[in-house]
């Protein structure tokens, strides 16, 4: 049974699509949902799944695509879908005075200057943000593929009216104690984060959180923002911000892997700022995140807790050396057990990381922080390798991720093991999360543990564990 159709002129952001096409998919006899907007890639998505889009379906039509096993499970999935759409806030429902309003420019005149979020297709971001920078707002743009040379126009247009862009591709931030895309809810408290990295900076909250610090504010710059062509424009403003907040005493600039030259500049200039500033740049021969929220506690005066670890129930079986595996949703958290693993297996080929967050992984699907079938079918496809002796994989929690992670990755955890009768096979977890996050920090931890696997709250601890594994160490 299928169903297709665009919706002519329907319009919702693309976080809101992902959590939609998710909730349909998860129906039982569902093979294959999408509900995306019908820009030219997603519509060459939809004939990927074999299904053939309406005529003259376009970028302003809504396309709500559905493919099931039968009547009963097509209908079903189409109810979740417009029951999501159709939900509104409360204060929307009266007249035409309480509608929202439906461009950038409106908001801001009913609001006021402030912070606009632009969460569209990445080929419409820069209008949107460009509207928001000229009526005095700073701007958080949560869409990715944005081209370098419009984020390089808006950040020097941003700077020109003293002004900051966080991102593109920024999805992660807190501002004046509100999380803003996937992030958490923690105590205000004397750290400020500039982020170059989104699953970095929710690394470091979570653990300022497990050592009871909290955060002044978090923004993230957007992952190429330390790059050779945009050169720390935008860090140069956050730095700037931080610098003049009373209630930040420390600032911890974290970045993926850097270009030199900037993060030298970046360097120089923060020798300048009244509030000291530590750099955590992942990379060959540079402290892990985990250490890098140790030495931000210690400057704060904070002493460094035990990090949680939740062990599974003992185990049989022999640990032979073998291949590591790596199955990320977080590009940093991937790219931080790569050079662990690097520093203590050596660069051998047959251990490998995935990054399933990637723009060429999540191109018209959800976010694996959001859908877990292409890492859950990666997992049980590893798992039947006899040569993969461990398996890593983290799980990311907080507002925006999947509601209930644990309830999909531990019954696949425990089918994972159980294929190993020779018990040669060990999963680790490093799971992301704070005591306030939605899905209950302590609950995922326990059902992942009891599923069989090595749960640790420390990505980079998590990491050397998992090395220990597949060089041949006892669990």
């Amino acid at each position: 049974m299928e169903h297709v159709e665009a919706r002519a002129g329907a319009y919702a952001d693309s976080v809101t699509l992902m959590q939609v096409t998710a909730k349909a998919q998860a129906i039982d006899g569902v093979r294959a949902a999408l509900v995306a907007m019908g820009t030219e890639l997603n519509l060459e998505l939809l004939a990927g799944l074999g299904l053939a889009a309406p005529d003259h379906a376009g970028p302003n039509d809504m396309l709500v695509a559905i493919a099931a096993d039968d009547g009963e499970s097509l209908a079903s999935a189409l109810a979740v879908v417009d029951g999501a759409l159709a939900a509104r806030p409360a204060e929307q429902a009266g007249g035409d005075a309480a509608q929202p309003p439906r461009t950038t420019l409106s908001a801001t005149r009913r609001a006021g200057p402030g912070l606009a979020l632009i969460s569209v297709p990445g080929q419409h971001a820069f209008a949107e943000a460009a509207d928001a920078l000229d009526a005095g707002c700073d701007v958080m743009i949560f869409s990715d593929n944005v081209p370098v040379e419009q984020e390089i126009l808006l950040k020097d247009r941003a700077a020109e009216r003293g002004l900051l862009v966080l991102g593109p591709d920024c999805g992660t931030a807190i501002v004046g104690g509100i999380g803003l895309g996937f992030s958490h809810t923690v105590p205000a408290g004397p750290i400020g984060l500039v982020a170059a990295s989104g699953t970095g900076a929710q690394q470091v909250i979570c653990l300022l959180d497990a050592a009871g610090a909290g955060v002044s504010a978090v923004l993230g710059v957007g992952g190429r923002d330390l790059s050779a062509p945009v050169g720390g424009r935008s860090a140069l403003t956050a730095l700037a911000a931080l610098d003049e907040d009373p209630a930040t005493q420390l600032i911890v600039l974290l970045s993926k892997p850097p270009a030199a030259d900037v993060a030298a500049g970046l360097m120089q200039h923060a020798a300048g700022l009244a509030t000291p500033v530590q750099f955590a740049l992942v990379g060959p021969g540079q402290p892990d995140l985990t250490a890098a929220a140790e030495a931000a506690l210690g400057a704060v005066g904070v002493p460094v807790p035990t990090w949680p670890v939740w062990p599974p129930p003992p185990a049989r079986g022999h640990r032979h050396p073998g291949a590591l595996r790596g199955l990320f949703a977080g590009g940093t958290l991937r790219d931080e057990a790569m050079v662990i693993a690097a520093e203590r297996l050596g660069p051998v080929d047959e251990h490998t990381m995935i990054d399933f967050g990637d723009d060429e992984l999540t191109a018209g699907r959800p976010h694996p922080m959001i859908d877990q079938r292409l890492r859950l079918d990666r997992l049980a496809a590893e798992a039947a390798d006899p040569h993969v002796t461990v398996i890593l994989l983290d799980v990311v929690l907080g507002h925006g991720a999947h509601p209930d992670p644990a309830s999909e990755l531990a019954p696949a955890i425990t089918a994972a093991l159980a294929r190993r009768e020779d018990g040669d096979l060990t999963v680790v977890v490093s799971l992301i999360g704070a005591t306030s996050d939605p899905q209950g920090l302590a609950a995922q931890a326990s059902a992942l543990a009891r599923a069989g696997a090595h749960v640790f709250a420390s990505n980079a601890q998590a990491a050397r564990f998992a090395c220990e594994i597949a060089a041949g160490g006892a669990p």
